[in-house]
């Protein structure tokens, strides 16, 4: 594999762990603020991503896309444990906490998204020599696409995915206690999801949208 390709191997895995390490932050963070300290007694809503870091998820599989030259790159971070019993209301409640995840990844890439517009239009980019502005324009839509990517993955309604576990939240009770069952299968059913190119079709519709709006401001 040429150095350069290399290189970008390692910031798009770099990358999808700081933004699956705030993911699973952010789930803790919602949980403790509606009342369960479950993450937090366990030392769960920390930056340090040895705590967060899961050997398949966290560095094979994206690792294993990324050399296979795979255009969609996602992965995950150990799930931060959630008490439900302490919640008031357990069902919003979870449905909330499983939203902060994907919603803190959208956040992040339009962060990113509104530091390109602004470099773009005061011009920052320009003082930066070419090497180093090709390097930063490649960090940066690296950034927006992981933390896209990892965001809309997320959402997919199937449990354990945040969307199966907000889709359960917002079922009526008779019917999302057997659509929660479906969690035992849910790997099963997201890796038949991606085998059947369902996945990638969903997440390339998404990505090209992004992609477009881009090219708006890219220098």
């Amino acid at each position: 594999m040429p150095e350069n390709q290399i290189l970008s191997a390692a910031i798009s895995v770099a990358i999808l762990i700081v933004a699956a390490v705030l993911h699973e932050i952010s789930h803790g963070l919602a949980a403790y603020k509606l009342g369960d300290n479950t993450a937090r007694n366990l030392g769960r809503i920390t930056l340090n991503p040895i705590k967060h870091i899961d050997p398949f998820m966290t560095l094979i599989l994206p690792a294993a896309l990324v050399f296979s030259g795979s255009p969609i790159i996602f992965g995950g971070a150990k799930p931060v444990p959630v008490n439900p019993f302490n919640f008031k209301n357990p069902r919003r409640d979870m449905a909330l906490v499983a939203a902060a995840g994907p919603i803190s990844n959208f956040l992040l890439a339009a962060a990113a998204y509104f530091t390109v517009l602004l470099m773009g239009k005061f011009d920052l980019f320009d003082l930066l020599p070419e090497p180093v502005q090709l390097l930063t324009l490649g960090v940066i839509l690296q950034w927006i696409m992981i933390n896209i990517v990892l965001g809309i993955f997320n959402l997919f309604p199937v449990p354990p995915l945040d969307g199966g576990r907000i889709v359960t939240g917002l079922l009526p009770l008779k019917i999302a206690r057997p659509y929660a069952s479906l969690e035992r299968y849910g790997i099963l059913i997201v890796f038949a999801l991606l085998y059947l190119g369902v996945v990638d079709d969903y997440m390339r519709l998404v990505l090209s949208g992004v992609f477009n709006a881009l090219q708006g401001v890219l220098p």
